[in-house]
């Protein structure tokens, strides 16, 4: 994948009435660029809130999200959501290639950064938040080493992951919220 060809120079702001498809790519260039510029070390980003209905009809998905994740068994629904998360695992896919893409001399903007990607359930059917399924890329300038799967089970793990990304962009935590009891052990 090439470089984005962005510049630090600001541009013209998108029009109003964006589909989600456009609007996600501006947003993912917005990312790239704000950390390649060095605007900003952190970015947030959440494609929709959890009671959003977005229908995906690019997808041949009929149907709102939320309204599909309440499937209670139902194959079409299962199919229907399953559908939505390979297009959002893509589009997590493509920030990443579009952070590599970008050289910075002894390294990439992905080696030098950390992407938490996250659901805010792991069963929108039970409305279940545990095991929360979650990906940590990039190389946090030789902090991560990529490429390894775990298994990590209850909250206090959640808060502990934040404790240590904090931790790596020098932000000397001892824990994170309430749940958390101390950086996550087998990360770094």
């Amino acid at each position: 994948l090439e470089a984005p060809t962005l510049t630090c120079e600001p541009g013209e702001a998108p029009g109003p009435a964006l589909d989600i498809r456009t609007r996600l790519d501006l947003m993912t260039d917005l990312m790239v660029l704000a950390l390649r510029c060095d605007l900003t070390r952190v970015v947030t980003f959440m494609l929709a809130d959890g009671f959003a209905n977005t229908v995906y009809d690019f997808l041949d998905v009929p149907g709102g999200h939320h309204a599909m994740s309440h499937h209670f068994g139902d194959p079409a629904m299962i199919e229907g959501i399953t559908r939505v998360g390979v297009w959002e695992m893509t589009q997590l896919a493509m920030l990443l290639e579009r952070l590599k893409a970008v050289d910075e001399g002894d390294g990439t903007l992905l080696d030098h950064t950390a992407v938490c990607w996250s659901s805010s359930m792991s069963s929108g059917n039970l409305h279940s938040y545990d095991n929360l399924p979650m990906i940590l890329a990039g190389r946090a300038n030789g902090q991560i080493t990529p490429g390894h799967h775990r298994v990590y089970t209850g909250d206090p793990d959640r808060a502990d992951l934040y404790t240590a990304m904090l931790n790596m962009a020098g932000v000397p935590i001892e824990r994170f919220g309430s749940d958390g009891t101390g950086p996550l052990p087998g990360l770094l």
